[in-house]
């Protein structure tokens, strides 16, 4: 096996790697206002979103086109170059996932490449003009556009509905909010499985093995790519869902539509005109537009601002690991720089799993109340949890999968559990 072909099967592993993560990240988007507000149960919402997620990615390619050919130039892309930005964006996805933080994979992912093209060639390795038009201008307009659509949306959506009781108008909006959640999911794969075809695509073309003037990718890219986001997405991510569904705005069903319908909108007009968006930009525009659009709601500005600054600091951030990746395995160089890299990526990704195990979130607590910050008071829930297992219900009690959208089976005191 020569390195080039080494290196070749390196890149397209770790670019399914960063799929996968992308689909875990980013399975808030389509269903966190849903799981929050009790129109889907966790595990149902991340199945549905993860099999939406895989037909979207055959929709469109037009994305993939974008991150191949209009950011770097494609004449001094190299295999250590592609592996190095895919490791930005994997480790910068799995701190912000750590985190809590709704940050944006696709800047992530172009932040890595960016930083590693810099490392190796300099500054005029990267397409400037296809950054900004491309990337940075649809993200500024894209989140402003998206919280409008949603606030204008949410008033709406309450002035007409606002002598129909309450009862009634939240039954009807769960229904209708599992299409529009359908719908971002949808819309969701047509978007962001296209970034990771767009870099095995790039790599293809550096390695020889696609003429540069293809103008998409192998039917077999785009299969893998589907299926490595359809996977992550399943996994839930739900500590990004908890943030996105809970630390942002207390969400109701008419929010949650009006959010999710303004998102999906954004999201499939940008995938058709080829613009790398944001979906987490857009979704989480959308739900502090709903926040702000809801008369008598609380918008966790705080939170919000901590998210802006992430956004802030994710090109430079997932740049700075892309060309220090770049560094180290090219100043090695050959077959032990590349598994070096990639024994490196692996220890740090799982260095950051297991710093997330002492304090578990999945579907069954990431409904219960927010309490100022990502984790705090579910050692609590977890404590009673354990201890109430088998123990039947009393009047002082509700079982955790008698929450809407809860999803949980576990007995928890309800008002010390903070639930509902």
């Amino acid at each position: 096996m020569t390195l080039q072909l080494f290196l070749l099967i390196i890149v397209v592993i770790t670019a399914l790697a960063f799929d996968f993560t992308n689909g875990f990240h980013d399975t808030a988007n389509a269903m966190a206002t849903s799981i929050a507000s009790g129109a889907l149960k966790p595990k149902t919402a991340v199945l549905l979103s993860a099999v939406l997620n895989l037909a979207g990615a055959f929709l469109s390619t037009a994305v993939a086109a974008t991150i191949a050919k209009d950011l770097v130039n494609g004449h001094l892309v190299s295999l250590q170059l592609v592996f190095a930005g895919l490791v930005g964006g994997i480790v910068w996805n799995l701190l912000t996932w750590l985190l809590g933080i709704p940050s944006s994979s696709s800047h992530a992912l172009v932040g890595g490449i960016v930083g590693a093209m810099i490392a190796a060639v300099g500054g005029h390795g990267v397409i400037w003009t296809g950054v900004v038009s491309r990337v940075l201008i649809p993200a500024l307009v894209s989140v402003v556009l998206a919280g409008v659509v949603g606030a204008v949306g949410t008033w709406l959506v309450y002035f007409f509905t606002r002598g129909v009781p309450e009862r009634h108008s939240e039954s009807a909006f769960r229904r209708g909010q599992v299409f529009s959640a359908s719908l971002v999911s949808l819309a969701h794969g047509t978007n962001d499985a296209q970034k990771t075809m767009g870099v095995i695509f790039l790599a293809l073309i550096s390695y020889g093995a696609v003429s540069r003037s293809a103008t998409l990718p192998p039917f077999w890219v785009i299969l893998a790519c589907a299926c490595a986001m359809a996977l992550g997405t399943y996994t839930g991510g739900w500590r990004i869902i908890r943030t996105m569904g809970k630390g942002i705005v207390e969400i109701k069903s008419p929010q949650g539509m009006a959010a999710e319908s303004s998102s999906a909108v954004i999201i499939l007009l940008s995938a058709h005109f080829g613009y790398a968006l944001s979906t987490t930009q857009v979704v989480t525009g959308s739900v502090l537009g709903s926040g702000v659009g809801k008369p008598g709601a609380e918008v966790r500005w705080g939170v919000a601002g901590r998210m802006a600054v992430a956004w802030l600091i994710t090109l430079p951030a997932a740049g700075l690991v892309g060309a220090i990746t770049y560094w180290l395995v090219h100043k090695i160089g050959g077959y032990p720089g590349a598994i070096i890299g990639f024994l490196l990526l692996v220890a740090t990704a799982s260095a950051i799993y297991l710093r997330s195990r002492r304090t578990k979130i999945d579907h069954s607590n990431v409904n219960a109340e927010w309490k100022g910050d990502l984790t705090a008071g579910l050692d609590e829930i977890d404590e009673l949890a354990t201890v109430d297992a088998g123990t039947p219900k009393t009047n002082g009690e509700v079982a955790a999968s008698d929450t809407p959208g809860s999803g949980g089976s576990d007995t928890i005191p309800a008002k010390k559990a903070g639930m509902p």
